[in-house]
């Protein structure tokens, strides 16, 4: 019988095994425990059609910009000062002042403002692809009605996070631009009146004012966000990826069936044959 040797490991390769180890470690403890490292597998490797093309990245990009907007963000409310007040030493606007400190004074500041100020453009610009590719692929259609429903959930929530920041450098065009849009939710019936009221926070826009879009800008509409994110991203994994309305494979195009191969018995395709008694009886000289 032979005999199999195993050839003794080298100090790299035992250096290696133990690198590996060493950061698998951690990833195995959380997946024994939270089962997460699974989960985000699934995500990121799951099986898509064979026929999709770069027009269904619109959505991972637009994902990419909020995440963009969402650190950008972060960052400069570690530096804004949401106050109409005056500056009594120089008679600006303290918000306004903030702004320019966070552009001329922090390093990369103005790299960080810029990003989130043509960021929140891309973002907006982003989704309306985004549903525009979804809309033209028919990938509205059943049963993912309820994910278009949260597409432009998310796509009025974007706007809204839009236009509650124009109004934080709380300069000229600032003012008046959140003026106008304020006066427009007034328009409508019923609930514009209130609406107006609400976003004023009072009579006429002031500090109040800044206060409310501030904290709608940082904390209530990123929340929602989030959230229906999670649930749009939830019933992509759960419904999958829709293939492109030219595929056989099209949302809301009926599977076709396939037609029987029809080929002569006995040439191409096996004959049954008899057994038993009638195998016998059909056999030249066989017993009755």
């Amino acid at each position: 019988m032979a005999t199999t040797y195993r050839r003794k490991p080298t100090k790299a390769e035992i250096r290696r095994q133990r690198m590996e180890e060493l950061v698998t470690y951690p990833l195995d403890w959380l997946e024994e425990r939270s089962g997460l490292i699974g989960g985000v597998r699934y995500f990121l490797f799951r099986n898509v059609p064979a026929d999709i093309n770069w027009m269904q990245t619109l959505g991972s990009a637009a994902l990419t910009a909020f995440l963009v907007q969402a650190i950008t963000g972060v960052i400069l409310a570690m530096y804004y000062v949401p106050s109409a007040a005056t500056d009594p030493h120089t008679g600006n606007p303290v918000a306004w002042e903030s702004i320019v400190h966070i552009t001329d004074d922090l390093t990369l500041g103005w790299l960080v403002r810029g990003m989130h100020r043509w960021g929140a453009s891309v973002f907006i610009i982003l989704m309306f692809l985004h549903m525009g590719r979804v809309f033209l692929f028919g990938a509205y259609k059943y049963p993912r009605e309820l994910n278009w429903i949260v597409g432009v959930l998310i796509l009025v929530m974007g706007m809204m996070e839009g236009f509650t920041g124009y109004l934080l450098p709380w300069d000229q065009t600032a003012y008046w631009a959140t003026v106008v849009g304020i006066n427009l939710n007034g328009t409508a019936p019923f609930l514009g009146p209130w609406l107006a009221q609400f976003l004023r926070g009072g009579q006429e826009i002031g500090g109040e004012t800044l206060t409310r879009f501030y904290s709608l800008h940082m904390l209530v509409i990123p929340g929602a966000i989030i959230g229906l994110i999670t649930l749009h991203l939830y019933l992509v994994i759960r419904l999958g990826v829709t293939s492109p309305p030219w595929s056989k494979e099209a949302a809301g195009m009926e599977p076709e069936e396939e037609e029987p191969a029809r080929l002569r018995p006995g040439l191409t395709r096996p004959v049954p044959r008899p057994s038993g008694a009638s195998a016998m009886q059909a056999e030249p000289g066989g017993q009755e």
